[in-house]
């Protein structure tokens, strides 16, 4: 009669925060609280500057920051809220990226999105195009038995 050690359990397939998935959601993390505080002070400090710039930083924050979460939490919900933020995420850098260069009156100060992520050295770009890769990667696949 020996002692029966519990089974470790291994990540689950299509866990999203596991393994790349989990410098991933570091770096949805970073931005997300570099989003806010930078959100938060210029909405804080001076909105009536750049009203579009600041409110679109926000936006971004909140998208960061939910995009985080759900990819940390990896449920089938959050899965479904990930995909939701990264796609809004995708839209924003390049609707907010195109316009800053088209328009620069309306964006008289930067935002995250601004020039396609340019001052973030172009990882906002980059980085809903991994979100989507990663997703598509972790995915459950039919036919794949829990064990």
């Amino acid at each position: 009669m020996g002692i029966k050690l519990p089974e470790q359990s291994a990540p689950t397939p299509g866990s999203t925060s596991s393994g790349p998935g989990r410098a991933l959601v570091a770096v949805y993390g970073v931005f997300a609280l570099a989003a806010t505080a930078r959100a938060g002070f210029q909405i804080a400090t001076k909105l009536g500057e750049a009203p579009v710039a600041y409110l679109l930083s926000g936006l971004s924050a909140v998208v960061y920051v939910v995009a985080t979460v759900a990819l940390a939490k990896g449920s089938p919900a959050a899965r479904r809220v990930a995909w939701a933020a990264v796609a809004v995420e995708l839209v924003g850098v390049l609707a907010v990226g195109a316009l800053s260069l088209l328009d620069a009156a309306d964006f008289p100060d930067e935002t995250v999105w601004s020039g396609f992520g340019a001052g973030y050295g172009y990882v906002p770009l980059v980085l809903p195009f991994l979100g989507v890769a990663w997703l598509r990667h972790t995915r459950p696949r039919p036919g794949a038995a829990a064990e």
